[in-house]
C-alpha cells in the first residue's frame, strides 16, 4: 500500500513537471516551432526614469526567452540625460540586438531620442517621421558659455563612443549635438544616419531577413551577426500595472495636482478640525507627489517657495492677518508651482495655465475659508441661553407679577426654560426672548418684544 502511494505521487510529480515545462516552453517560443520571435516595445513618452525601467525590463525578458531581436517603436520628444545613458548602455550590452524603429509616420525621435536611435544596432525610420535636435539642456537653468561648452563635448563624445563603431555618420550625427540639426527619414538614410526606411513593421523585418549587422560585445570586441527574420513572430510587451501608475505619476502636471489638492485638504482639516478624512486623503496625495516629484527635475528654490506658502497659510490661521499672509502664501504657491519641474523639453514642465489656475482655485477657496473663519469668531455663542436671545417661545404658564419678579415656565426650540417678565402674560402666548440672567431667560410678549440684531 505504501509503495502504491509512494508511485502515485512520484507519477503525479513527473506529470506536473511536464506541464510546468511545457508551460514554459510556449511561454519562450509563443510560436510554432521554427518560427523566430521579435519582441516589440512601444515607448510614446519622454525619456525618463520610467521609460528607461521599461527598456531594461524588455531587453532582459528578450535576453531570457532568446528572441530574435527586440524592436522598439520610439515616438518622443527627448527628456533626461542621465536616463539616455542609462537606456544607451542597456541597449549596447543586450546579447539580443535592439532594433530601433521610429513609427508610425509623424512620430520623431528628437532629443534624447536621437541618442537611443543611433545606439541601436539597426535604426530606422518609417516615411514621415524625424530625429535629431539633440543639443544637450541644463537641468539648473541657463548655462554659461564654458558650462555650454562642456555639455556639447561631453554629449558629442558619447554619441561618438557607438555611432563610429556603429558604422555611421559621425560628423552628421554629431552636428545633430552641436547646431541641433533635424533630419527626415529620407535624409537620414540618404546621409547614412540610420540602415533603413519601412512603412511597417512586417515591412521593416522582410528588409531586414538575411542581412549582416556589426554587433558591439563590450570587451570581446565587435563582431558580425546574420540577422534571419523570415517569417517571424511580433510579440508585444504590454505595461504592466505597475509601470502605467509609474508613468501616470511621473506627469508634471498630475503631480502638481496632487500636491496643491493635497495640501487644500490639509488646509481644510486644520480650518475644520476632527473631519478626518480631509487630512488623511490629503496626505495619501501630497506622499504620492512626493514620489511623483522624485521622478522628475525640480529645483530647489521653487521647494522652498512651496514650503514658504504652507508655512504663511498656517500662520494666517494662528495669527489672523485680514488675509495678508495668506496672499503672502499664495503668491509665493504661485512662483513655486510655475518653476518647480525644471525640465530639458517643454513636454517634462509643468503647463502655465494649470498652475495659474491651481493658484487662482487655491486662493478663491483660501479667501472663503478665511471669511467663514472671521464671522465665525465674532458670531454669538451657540450653547446655553446665550444662544436663545432672538428666538420665539411659548408660555407654558401664565407669568404675572405683584409684588415679586414672576417666574414662569416657557417652551422655546424644544426646551422648557424659567423665563422671568416685565409684563403679564397669559399661558400659552407667544413670546421672544429677550435677554437672560444666570439660567433664567427674560422674555416679553411676541407684539412688544424689540428686535433683536
Amino acid at each position: 500500500m505504501r509503495k502504491s502511494a509512494i508511485t502515485f505521487f512520484a507519477g503525479c510529480t513527473g506529470l506536473l513537471s511536464l506541464c510546468l515545462a511545457a508551460s514554459s516552453t510556449q511561454c519562450r517560443a509563443d510560436s510554432p516551432t521554427g518560427q523566430p520571435v521579435v519582441y516589440k516595445l512601444e515607448i510614446r513618452d519622454t525619456i525618463q526614469p520610467i521609460s528607461a525601467g521599461r527598456l531594461e525590463d524588455a531587453i532582459d525578458k528578450a535576453n531570457q526567452d532568446h528572441a530574435a531581436a527586440l524592436l522598439v517603436e520610439l515616438d518622443t520628444p527627448g527628456g533626461l540625460l542621465e536616463s539616455t545613458r542609462q537606456m544607451v548602455g542597456a541597449i549596447l550590452a543586450s546579447r539580443v540586438p535592439i532594433i530601433m524603429y521610429v513609427a508610425p509616420a509623424g512620430a520623431r525621435a528628437a532629443s534624447a531620442g536621437f541618442f537611443l536611435l543611433e545606439a541601436a544596432d539597426v535604426a530606422a525610420m518609417a516615411p514621415g517621421t524625424n530625429t535629431g535636435a539633440a543639443h544637450p539642456v541644463l537641468e539648473a537653468g541657463t548655462p554659461d558659455e564654458t558650462m555650454k561648452q562642456k555639455m556639447e563635448n561631453d554629449a558629442a563624445a558619447f554619441l561618438r563612443s557607438y555611432v563610429s563603431r556603429r558604422g555611421r555618420n559621425v560628423q552628421l550625427a554629431e552636428s545633430a549635438v552641436r547646431e541641433s540639426k533635424s533630419f527626415s527619414a529620407d535624409e537620414a538614410l540618404e546621409q547614412k544616419l540610420i540602415d533603413t526606411t519601412a512603412s511597417s513593421e512586417s515591412q521593416l523585418l522582410a528588409s531586414l531577413d538575411g542581412k549582416t549587422i556589426k554587433r558591439i560585445n563590450g570587451d570581446q570586441g565587435d563582431s558580425n551577426l546574420t540577422l534571419h527574420f523570415k517569417n517571424a513572430v511580433i510579440v508585444t510587451l504590454h505595461s504592466t500595472i505597475r509601470e502605467q501608475v509609474l508613468g501616470r505619476l511621473a506627469n508634471p502636471n498630475l503631480a502638481l495636482l496632487l500636491l496643491v489638492g493635497g495640501a487644500l485638504l490639509i488646509y481644510l482639516e486644520f480650518n475644520i478640525p476632527g473631519t478626518i478624512v480631509p487630512g488623511a486623503l490629503g496626505t495619501v496625495m501630497v506622499l504620492l507627489a512626493i514620489f511623483s516629484l522624485d521622478l522628475l527635475p525640480i529645483r530647489h528654490t521653487a521647494v522652498l517657495l512651496m514650503l514658504a506658502a504652507a508655512v504663511l497659510m498656517l500662520l494666517e490661521l494662528k495669527f489672523p492677518s485680514h488675509g495678508i499672509l495668506a496672499l503672502g502664501g499664495i503668491a509665493c504657491l504661485a512662483f513655486g508651482t510655475l518653476t518647480l519641474v525644471d525640465a530639458p523639453i517643454p513636454e517634462m514642465a509643468v503647463q502655465p495655465t494649470i498652475a495659474i489656475s491651481l493658484c487662482i482655485a487655491f486662493g478663491m477657496i483660501t479667501f472663503v475659508l478665511l471669511r467663514l473663519a472671521m464671522r465665525a469668531r465674532h458670531n454669538k455663542a451657540l450653547t446655553g441661553p446665550a444662544a436663545l436671545v432672538g428666538s420665539a417661545g411659548m408660555a407654558m404658564e401664565p407669568l404675572w407679577s405683584k409684588d415679586t419678579v414672576p417666574v414662569g415656565r416657557i417652551l422655546v426650540q424644544g426646551e422648557i426654560w424659567q423665563a422671568t417678565t416685565p409684563v403679564p402674560i397669559p399661558e400659552k402666548a407667544s413670546v421672544r426672548v429677550t435677554g437672560f440672567h444666570g439660567d433664567i431667560l427674560e422674555v416679553q410678549p411676541e407684539a412688544e418684544a424689540p428686535a433683536v440684531p
